[in-house]
């Protein structure tokens, strides 16, 4: 029906003339308007005067929307039980054949058209149709009786062929019209179904051609929808264009269905915080059944595919939101159990953000908003759905805590995040001409080229000012912090929220956190961590760490955090100096980088506070001298990284507590690995 106001998008203003009056009343193109004026459109005249209210419009679109609704016939027959396969074959001149092995089409006289087939009916009557009563499936995605008789008004040429009974029946049709009356070819001992082959009417679609490609996919989504099918592919080499990678034949028969689906989707390197969660339940209430394939995403894109009766519902509906109310009430329990009280503030935006789902129900007699069931409208769906998966959620939480855990904090942690924006603000970088206030205490560079800057994050008022005599003041900008800074992974959002040091250190860097992250706003080529050379500066900079992997995930997988490594030791013989790291270089370096039984001076830095700016400079700040660190995250260790990071620095202490007990007996604290 959109073509009734195709114009709308053009309209131009026009010279204004003037109104009618009463006495004048306007000009009617149609003249009288009596009972002549009436049309009365019969059979199948309106699909083709207004194929939009059927497919949703004469585009490229709506054209393999034919296709959808010839396949879903055949999926209803596979579902119910009666059909294992189905062949789908492209051929030159846009003729697409598919047939199944189901129960074919009746072919005997109808009850209220004795001198028509039942075949013939279903073919030419809108809803008209085997699904109405629920007698001949018990889930179908056909519903309204119009998808087989709209596609033959459609078409240019129709071809059916049902075998029943071991006799093969034949009729051609044109542009919704019988062309032959129903005939017997004869024996068909072996085959049973039905075939149909048509070609969209070029009057309707003009020039558009089916893709290959995008009926190879659907082909497949229907084929991960029900396990029980194969669907075999099969399309003329000479329509597949060069680089195109679609299949000329192809078996599709998927035994794992949407577990299979949404592992194909994302690939074998996904970022998953999780292994898959998949499965496939009774809805209650002999309601249907319901299937399922959820991944939990630490970064990418999300998204949600969901299915009623093998229909796709790329508009969602009342099955998805039963779907993320099991989820969030799911997290919401999970974290009452585990005293997590931040738990609460966890809604389907902060879920929804970090999955890949895929969802099919299979329900009788769904509700769907218009003809082309783009969304599920069902309201007994979204309770059925929720009481299905929202049991198997909880166990699957419970089958493994360390697991569940570090979802929950990655939930939590993103809806922290979605209440921290509405307060966050962002500083743009200064400019030679516009003076801003520094965050904090930093001292910045003067050079304007972020990638060619970098900041050193240091702790406290004596290291900054050590560093600030030290550094290059043209591209090396220090930010001196308090101290041991708030560790993040075991705070509350409004303690986040209200930390100035860490506002400050988004402040300097400029570039947002969580969702509004954006690398292209840093204000500097590198951040590198400068703290003491001694424990107390390890943990320092593992809170900092903490923070950036938490707060700013994406400023380390693009390479830009840094640790740089001051020396503990000063080692002097004469004229001559050298640095050591620790106690085992400090020992190493003396014996060979002196002469023996001569004595060396060894001096231990206490602080990059008390260390020269001239040795500071040499050692850790000189970048033709020093030595830097990059602070990585690989994507094969996300997983485990995560449950690292949760249990050393999270809510929990008795996770540090086993941590430490199960490495005491076979390291030093000097050589912990963390």
């Amino acid at each position: 029906m959109s073509d009734l106001f195709s114009s709308a998008g053009s309209f131009s203003p026009k010279k204004t003339e003037p109104s009618a009056s009463p006495s004048q009343p306007l000009a009617s193109p149609g003249g009288n308007y009596d009972a002549s004026a009436i049309e009365v459109l019969e059979g199948l005249e309106p699909v083709r005067r207004r194929p939009g209210m059927y497919i949703g419009g004469t585009d490229e679109t709506s054209l393999h929307h034919l296709v959808a609704e010839v396949l879903d016939n055949s999926m209803d027959e596979a579902v119910a039980g009666h059909a294992t396969t189905i062949d789908v074959t492209l051929e030159r001149d846009n003729w697409l054949t598919i047939r199944d092995n189901g129960r074919g089409i009746p072919v005997d006289a109808h009850p209220r058209f004795p001198d028509r087939s039942a075949l013939e009916v279903i073919l030419t009557t809108l809803h008209a149709g085997g699904k109405f009563s629920g007698k001949s499936y018990a889930t179908s995605g056909g519903l309204h009786g119009v998808g087989s008789s709209v596609v033959n008004a459609l078409t240019s040429g129709f071809e059916v062929e049902v075998a029943r009974d071991r006799v093969l029946w034949r009729q051609t049709y044109a542009r919704g019209i019988p062309q032959t009356p129903l005939e017997k070819v004869g024996a068909a001992p072996n085959r049973r179904g039905t075939q149909i082959r048509f070609r969209p009417d070029p009057e309707i679609f003009g020039s558009h051609a089916f893709q290959p490609a995008r009926l190879y996919r659907l082909c497949r989504s229907k084929a991960f929808l029900f396990r029980g099918v194969t669907i075999r592919w099969a399309c003329d080499p000479a329509l597949i264009k060069a680089g195109d990678t679609t299949p000329v034949e192809a078996v599709l028969h998927f035994p794992g269905g949407l577990a299979d689906s949404l592992s194909d989707e994302l690939g074998p390197n996904a970022p998953l915080l999780a292994p898959l969660w998949a499965g496939e339940a009774a809805l209650p209430d002999d309601g249907g059944r319901v299937e399922w394939a959820i991944a939990f995403l630490e970064s990418g894109t999300s998204s949600f595919l969901s299915f009623c009766n093998t229909i796709p519902t790329p508009q969602g509906g009342t099955h998805e939101a039963g779907c993320r109310t099991a989820l969030v009430k799911g997290f919401r329990v999970w974290g009452e159990q585990r005293s997590n009280k931040r738990a609460s503030i966890v809604t389907a935006e902060d879920i929804l953000g970090v999955v890949a789902a895929q969802l099919s129900v299979f329900i009788r007699d769904p509700q769907f908003q218009g003809q082309t069931k783009e969304k599920l409208t069902s309201a007994g769906a979204s309770k059925l759905v929720e009481t299905a998966l929202r049991d198997r959620f909880d166990h699957w939480l419970s089958a493994n805590p360390t697991q569940a855990d570090s979802l929950l904090a990655f939930v939590v942690e993103r809806a922290e995040d979605r209440l921290r924006r509405r307060e966050q603000k962002e500083t743009p970088r200064k400019s030679a001409t516009r003076r801003l206030r520094l965050p904090g205490k930093l001292t910045d560079c003067t050079r304007e080229r972020a990638e060619e800057t970098e900041i050193f994050l240091v702790e406290g008022d004596s290291a900054g000012g050590s560093a600030k005599q030290a550094r290059n003041r043209e591209t090396q900008a220090v930010l001196p912090l308090r101290g041991k800074i708030l560790n993040v992974a075991s705070a509350s959002a409004e303690k986040l929220r209200g930390n100035q040091e860490l506002s400050d250190l988004v402040e300097a860097l400029g570039c947002g956190v969580g969702d509004r992250f954006e690398l292209t706003k840093l204000r500097y080529g590198r951040v590198i961590i400068m703290t003491d050379a001694d424990v107390d500066g390890a943990h320092i900079a593992s809170l900092l760490m903490t923070f950036f992997y938490r707060e700013l995930p994406e400023l380390i997988r693009a390479g830009r955090l840094y640790l740089a490594q001051p020396p503990l030791y000063r080692l002097t013989q004469g004229a001559k100096t050298i640095y050591a790291m620790d106690d085992a270089d400090r020992e190493r370096k003396i014996r060979s980088g002196f002469k023996a039984n001569a004595k060396v001076e060894v001096s231990r830095f206490k602080g990059l506070g008390e260390m020269p700016p001239k040795d500071l400079k040499e050692t850790t700040m000189d970048p033709s001298r020093r030595t830097l660190l990059r602070v990585v995250a690989r994507p094969e260790d996300r997983m485990e990284t995560r449950e690292r990071v949760e249990s050393l620095m999270g809510r929990k202490p008795e996770l540090r507590f086993a941590f430490i007990q199960e490495r005491a007996q076979s390291q030093s604290v000097d050589t912990l690995d963390i």
